[in-house]
């Protein structure tokens, strides 16, 4: 079966073809150097780019038995059914690992067009809860990037229903060792089962703690340790907090390096293609069945991104050109306040987790962009 995302961007393509020569300033270059200095980059939604989905529904997905949302950064589409999976840090907020304490459901199906809970699991398995993915066989992959004595710095494969099919990683210890993590953010299955880890959510810091980890590994589909690349650092190949992971049509693995303020796009043997810079500093990455690229900017500040609003920037795998924009939930911050996982169904609507910069002005854990009927 088809995965259902999201067909094509044909409502606003016409619409943002008015603003290409505004956004295009820069991107040329940032195809061809990969060391472009982000702060040279003007933010491409000042041009005043078209929304696609300008119809915001707040606390769209509501939690059974009354529960209130915690933090969430991660968000997902089945690819069989089309329904949304997310989950919730079991109420805690930011990086306070609210699933070592409270044993309730972290990870949860919700309908696609009612937002009701479909199905829930992962009770006690978790301390914070930070990277899913939803593979070709609707098999829920999680990383949890804190741990315990006990738990934590792992990767859980789960099957839909809830039963765990594969760890990867030792809970509860930290390593960089083959077989270890160190604060894994992101997992995502290439078509061949492939299975890619990004490792390392302390990097994005101006003294990063000693140890801290910017790296992607690779393993097999049955989970044997292949290769890895990448270290701390700001040159290509490097990162500072590579929190996000998506892959296009062609296989290629684009990385958002959240602390340097880019994309950078690499073969599955690590090999670096490209970088994009016109997403601003990206937390979470989409890419539908055309290619086309939804990055959400949830961290963007004047003490680390000034000048850049926060929101979902829109464009194509193809080229470091954004298109469209879905601005922040209004807010006292000038610079707006917005998600940090994103999602897109067959039908174009976009899906943003809630993580702690935007859980209040958001109403709840998922926000749900519709388009004009």
């Amino acid at each position: 079966m088809k995965n259902p995302r999201v067909t094509g961007l044909a409502l606003f393509t016409a619409l943002g073809a008015a603003f290409l020569g505004v956004a295009a300033c820069g991107a040329e270059d940032a195809a061809d150097d990969e060391m472009m200095d982000p702060a040279e980059v003007a933010d491409p939604a000042a041009a005043g780019l078209p929304n696609p989905t300008p119809n915001v529904i707040k606390d769209w997905a509501r939690l059974p038995d009354g529960r209130e949302w915690g933090s969430t950064a991660g968000i997902d589409i089945d690819p069989i059914d089309g329904h949304i999976w997310a989950y919730d840090r079991c109420g805690g907020i930011a990086l306070a690992g609210g699933c070592a304490e409270n044993l309730v459901d972290p990870v949860f199906k919700f309908h696609r067009e009612t937002g009701e809970v479909m199905a829930s699991f992962g009770a006690g398995l978790f301390v914070l809860p930070h990277g899913i993915h939803v593979d070709d066989d609707g098999n829920v992959w999680i990383t949890d990037s804190m741990g315990t004595l006990d738990k934590g710095h792992t990767v859980v494969k789960f099957s839909p229903e809830g039963e765990v099919l594969m760890t990867l990683g030792v809970p509860g210890r930290v390593g960089t060792e083959p077989g270890y993590f160190n604060q894994p953010c992101d997992v995502i299955t290439a078509s061949d089962g492939s299975i890619f880890v990004s490792d390392g959510h302390s990097g994005q810091n101006a003294n990063p703690p000693a140890g801290s980890t910017g790296r992607i590994i690779k393993f097999s589909p049955e989970g044997e340790y292949i290769m890895e690349w990448g270290v701390v650092g700001d040159g290509p190949g490097e990162f500072r907090t590579p929190h996000a992971l998506e892959l296009d049509s062609q296989g290629r693995l684009f990385v958002a390096d959240r602390g340097n303020h880019r994309v950078q796009i690499f073969d599955q043997e690590g090999n670096l293609l490209d970088t994009h810079y016109q997403y601003g500093r990206v937390s979470g990455l989409f890419i539908d069945d055309e290619d086309n690229v939804y990055a959400i900017d949830s961290e963007s500040n004047p003490n680390q991104h000034a000048d850049w609003l926060t929101g979902v920037r829109i464009g194509h795998a193809s080229e470091d050109l954004v298109t469209a924009f879905i601005p922040p939930h209004e807010s006292d911050d000038p610079q707006g306040e917005a998600g940090e996982g994103v999602a897109v169904d067959a039908d174009g609507n976009v899906y943003a987790a809630e993580g702690p910069n935007s859980r209040a002005a958001a109403e709840g854990g998922v926000t749900k962009y519709t388009r004009n009927n």
